[in-house]
């Protein structure tokens, strides 16, 4: 691959040049919060995730307990997180900072499939629009910050350790992981690792067949103070093994992925600071349908795989102070990414759905963070340029007629694309003691992501939807845009909180499936025809619609009595599509989620309360089916044994509701206690115990 040419090249450019220069760390934002035991959120919020009950695998579950967010269910390896209605590729998701794209041309590998909750340190929330300098993004932002050894006070080698090991009854799983490492003042070593696996999930009327999973992570990162500054290396492995995904028409046969990153932030001058990045991820994937689930007839055993290549680089120049600056900017993606679809006992039948798709971004930004009197504004402005283009489909011999005749007809269609967003974010905050009002107004879009424009062949390749319906792109796509209106308040007293915010989202040129034509069910096209063939008759087309996504959340909180505290989070969103009468498909339902702790000196016991309202608000264009609300309860707690050894312990689900969450996919196992074409539900009772071990 062309990117897998430059990388050491790239590496060893930013490693020439950065011994040269110094560094300051910034380690505050004025909308950044680093919350540990009370439960306080703003506009952006650093959340630590010792301090919440998160026992699965993945930090999807850990993030969608945060005010605004929900779970979108794909299997244990493979969740993802809906942003007040939006999700996938619409919010700007990061792991130690780095961006990149998926291996799965159905997200079975979202970003946070990369961030073991074993390996989590802290995670970074923009709850409505990310700031410009991480780069576009429709939605907010998601930065998933592993443990690395931390710079120490004194010359001499100090060792490292924060390891945690946990069981989950549910599953049956087991997980273990954390960082061991060595620093001094000057240079800082480490290395992560991680190992889980899990059987079958179960619920309170059975198991849901081929959800067991095993992931393992290793890696290696080091850090190097220069005068003032600090260069940063790090490697990063992952290999997910037989890995189960109900949801879908296959399951995880393997992932293999590397992370590389080299990075470096210092002072050039007095008030005048440089950060530079480059990096790089690339994954190869493997599934099938007949591995770890009944197998189909011969004729209709599939094996795909897939790889996707990331290339990025970035650099800024920060002018002032870190609270009073001017920051101007450039970043650079490319991705290369494909996948084969084929039958293993068949060698004539392989056909590529996207085949050596390609989509660069070069974008510069600048952004400016000043005093107004009592109020303080940070006013961004990015623009990018985006390309996109995809390679003639190669099919073999074994192929039907149907499809190999749309792989002509896109093979002689215009398979290139290229056009310009602008995005802009203006953040209003005053402090008044224990208020301070908070107003964003932003313009961000999104550029259609390689499937969503030139997945030709009908599949259900849709970024993760799991819905059952199969999906064609659109090359005519247009970027997508919208305006975001949010305002709210920190509230704090001496012995409660609040922190609760409204947004209006205008979404025009909004991307979701739509009836391919305007006589669904009439076989009257050779997409039709194929999508017929292969069982839906009403395929859907990704097009640009327009839309709204309204609605308010809240975190809040106060100490009852002496020990005994009370926390709670609560999210409404709602989604209407503006150019026709319907609503948007797959929102959340409101939740609220309530808290009552006991905190001593040594240890904590919360019993926890999450109410979910049904969801009758659904897209009737699309088919999507309501679903009924539910009540459960969780207990947990700690115990802190000794200084730097924690013991969790708790029951989730503590009676054993059944529930089917209303974001959760469709089930296409048929080795399952699940009917085929069901919704997947909630887990039952578990129970887990976890152990976690810190020296610093």
């Amino acid at each position: 691959m062309i990117i897998r040419f430059f990388v050491a090249t790239a590496f060893a450019a930013v490693a020439a040049t950065c011994p040269a220069l110094a560094q300051t760390s910034d380690q505050t934002d004025g909308n950044l919060i680093i919350v540990t035991a009370q439960r306080t959120t703003a506009l952006n919020l650093d959340r630590e995730a010792d301090e919440e009950l998160a026992t699965g695998p993945d930090t999807a579950a850990f993030i969608a307990r945060q005010p605004g967010m929900a779970l979108v269910d794909n299997g244990a390896l493979s969740g993802q997180v809906q942003m007040r209605g939006l999700f996938g590729e619409r919010i700007l998701l990061r792991v130690n900072g780095q961006h990149f794209a998926t291996g799965g041309p159905n997200a079975m590998d979202p970003a946070m499939h990369y961030a073991p909750m074993a390996l989590i340190e802290r995670v970074e929330i923009a709850r409505g629009a990310s700031p410009v300098r991480d780069g576009p993004g429709f939605g907010g932002g998601v930065n998933a910050v592993l443990k690395q050894a931390r710079f120490g006070n004194a010359g001499t080698l100090s060792p490292q350790v924060d390891i945690s090991v946990q069981y989950r009854s549910v599953d049956d799983s087991v997980a273990a992981g954390g960082m061991v490492g060595l620093a001094n003042d000057r240079v800082r070593f480490g290395a992560i690792a991680s190992w889980e696996k899990g059987d079958d999930m179960r619920f309170p009327r059975g198991r849901v067949g081929s959800t067991g999973f095993e992931r393992a992570v290793y890696g290696v990162h080091a850090g190097f103070q220069t005068g003032s500054g600090e260069i940063s290396l790090e490697y990063r492995r992952q290999d997910t093994g037989r890995s189960g995904n109900p949801p879908f028409a296959m399951d995880i046969i393997y992932f293999h992925t590397d992370f590389l990153r080299a990075g470096f932030e210092g002072e050039l001058a007095s008030d005048l600071t440089l950060e530079a990045h480059v990096d790089y991820s690339g994954v190869e994937h493997r599934m099938n349908n007949f591995t770890q689930r009944p197998a189909p007839a011969i004729a209709a055993t599939r094996q795909s795989d897939t790889y996707a290549d990331t290339m990025g680089a970035g650099l800024s120049l920060r002018f002032g102070s870190i609270d009073r600056h001017v920051r101007i900017g450039s970043d650079f993606e490319a991705i290369d990414k494909g996948f084969m679809l084929y039958n293993p006992l068949s060698p004539t039948f392989f056909i590529h759905p996207l085949d050596r798709a390609r989509s660069d971004r070069i974008g510069a930004f600048a952004e400016a963070s000043a005093a107004l009197g009592v109020v303080d504004a940070e006013l961004g402005l990015r623009v990018d340029r985006h390309g996109a283009s995809t390679e003639v489909p190669r099919f073999g011999p074994g192929v039907p007629m149907g499809p190999a005749n749309l792989a002509r007809t896109f093979a002689n269609a215009d398979r290139e694309w290229s056009g310009t967003s602008i995005d802009a974010a203006l953040r209003l905050s005053a402090d008044f003691g224990d208020v301070t009002p908070r107003f964003t107004l932003a313009h961000k879009t999104r550029a259609p992501s390689l499937v969503e424009r030139f997945a030709w062949l009908p599949t259900e390749a849709s970024g993760g939807l799991a819905d059952g319906n199969i999906y064609v792109g659109s090359p005519a796509l247009k970027i997508e845009k919208a305006w975001l209106f949010e305002a709210g308040f920190d509230w704090n007293a001496e012995t409660a909180y609040a922190r609760p915010l409204v947004y209006y989202r205008r979404l025009d040129d909004f991307i979701q499936g739509v009836p391919f034509d305007v006589t669904p069910g009439v076989l009257d096209t050779p997409v039709e025809m194929v999508s017929s063939a292969s069982g839906d008759s009403t395929p859907l087309r990704f097009a640009n619609v327009d839309a709204e996504i309204y609605g308010a959340d809240i975190a809040f909180g106060t100490r009852l009595v002496g020990p005994l505290r009370l926390d709670g989070v609560a999210s409404y969103v709602r989604g209407k599509r503006r150019d026709i009468h319907d609503n948007l498909y797959r929102i959340a339902p409101a939740t609220a989620r309530l808290d009552l702790a006991w905190e001593a000196k040594s240890w904590l016991l919360t019993a926890e309360a999450l109410a979910v309202a049904k969801q009758h608000k659904v897209s009737a264009r699309n088919g999507e089916v309501s679903s009924k609300g539910y009540l459960t309860f969780n207990l947990f707690g700690y115990w802190i044994m000794r200084d730097g050894l924690r013991l969790d312990v708790g029951v989730e689900n503590l009676f054993g509701k059944y529930y089917v969450e209303h974001l959760a996919g469709y089930n296409r196992n048929s080795g399952s206690d699940i009917a085929l074409g069901a919704r997947l539900p909630g887990t039952g009772r578990s129970g887990f115990i976890r152990l976690r071990w810190q020296s610093f």
